[in-house]
């Protein structure tokens, strides 16, 4: 099957939005350049995996000798992006994903395969052996947008349910149960 590829090299907008109630949310990765718009689903602990993941390689890029990525040690206010997520709302459901940087253009790299992707049969050659194509999503953000985006998905994720003291499972609006663990 040949793979389409949904790249985005200097997005308008990367982000983490959520459709649904708490406790009955689904996550999406949207991204536009222009009037393309390709939205990835993600489970909750993916887009907070992500998130920290991204923190993480910012962080270890901040402490080059005299930062010569410019990376900033916080979300840039001009950049915070807390509107809703766009129409079209669901591409594919992602599987695997994976992070990278690139150097020669100080962008974090996310790629995107969906859940029932084979992700090394990709680079094989193209053969088109049945009626759906695969895809993916390869996204490269600069820093500054990549602060953004992870302060923002941070903020959407926490923003589910209460977690309970005392089990620390999620907490219903209707109630919980707690499991205390017996002692």
């Amino acid at each position: 099957m040949p793979t389409r590829v949904h790249e985005f090299a200097w997005p308008d907008r990367v982000v983490i939005g959520t459709i649904g109630l708490p406790g009955a949310r689904t996550f999406y990765l949207q991204v536009r350049a222009g009037t393309q718009i390709v939205s990835v689903a993600l489970e909750k602990q993916q887009s907070a995996q992500l998130a920290e993941k991204i923190d993480e390689l910012l962080d270890q890029l901040s402490t080059v000798k005299d930062n010569p990525f410019s990376v900033p040690s916080s979300s840039p206010v001009e950049l915070d992006d807390n509107e809703p997520l766009e129409s079209p709302v669901e591409q594919f459901r992602a599987g695997a994903m994976s992070l990278g940087w690139d150097p020669t253009t100080a962008q974090v790299v996310i790629e995107a395969y969906p859940i029932d992707a084979d992700v090394d049969d990709l680079d094989e050659p193209l053969e088109n052996n049945g009626p759906e194509d695969t895809e993916m999503l390869l996204v490269r953000m600069p820093v500054g947008t990549a602060r953004a985006f992870t302060k923002r998905t941070h903020e959407i994720v926490a923003a589910g349910r209460p977690s309970c003291a005392f089990c620390g499972y999620p907490m219903d609006p209707e109630g919980h149960t707690c499991t205390l663990p017996e002692v």
